[in-house]
């Protein structure tokens, strides 16, 4: 028979491990901000466009980039989701861009694209304009220019 002590203690080894696994487990749009990252910059020299939904190893099917300054209430009230992660843009220059499937996140891109080592830039295209950002779906004509400039690579609408 197990002791009373044995058991104590095995029940919270259990839940420090569960624990200690929760800490360091990334969201699925972390995950899926990495390989997107993974994917753009293994973009060849010689490319000259390329298509968004060739670069994006994740399902989506609707992709907002908000304009900077925008506070996180208004992200959350116009995808129509709240998650944890966001962070208000401070500058002109940042990236902020939600991609969703099925009204979910599943891949956030945030910062400057000289951080992240690469951009996306859909705000001055063709493409539907909400208040305080820019949509795409995945049926758009989705062909981006890709510019490369100081070891960071842009992907800027057509």
């Amino acid at each position: 028979m197990i002791s009373k002590r044995t058991f104590t203690i095995t029940a919270f080894l259990v839940l420090a491990f569960i624990i200690f696994i929760n800490i360091f487990k990334k969201d699925l749009w972390e995950t899926n901000e990495e390989l997107l990252k993974q994917e753009v910059l293994a973009i060849g020299d010689s490319v000259y466009a390329v298509k968004l939904t060739d670069v994006t190893p994740f399902e989506w099917d609707v992709v907002y980039t908000f304009d900077p300054y925008i506070p996180k209430e208004t992200i959350y009230e116009t995808v129509g989701y709240k998650w944890d992660s966001i962070r208000e843009t401070v500058s002109e220059g940042m990236n902020q861009i939600v991609f969703l499937k099925d009204g979910k996140v599943v891949c956030y891109l945030y910062g400057y694209p000289e951080n992240n080592g690469y951009g996306i830039d859909f705000r001055r295209g063709k493409y539907n304009k909400v208040e305080f950002a820019s949509v795409l779906s995945v049926d758009d004509d989705l062909t981006f220019q890709v510019v490369k400039r100081d070891e960071v690579i842009y992907l800027m609408s057509l």
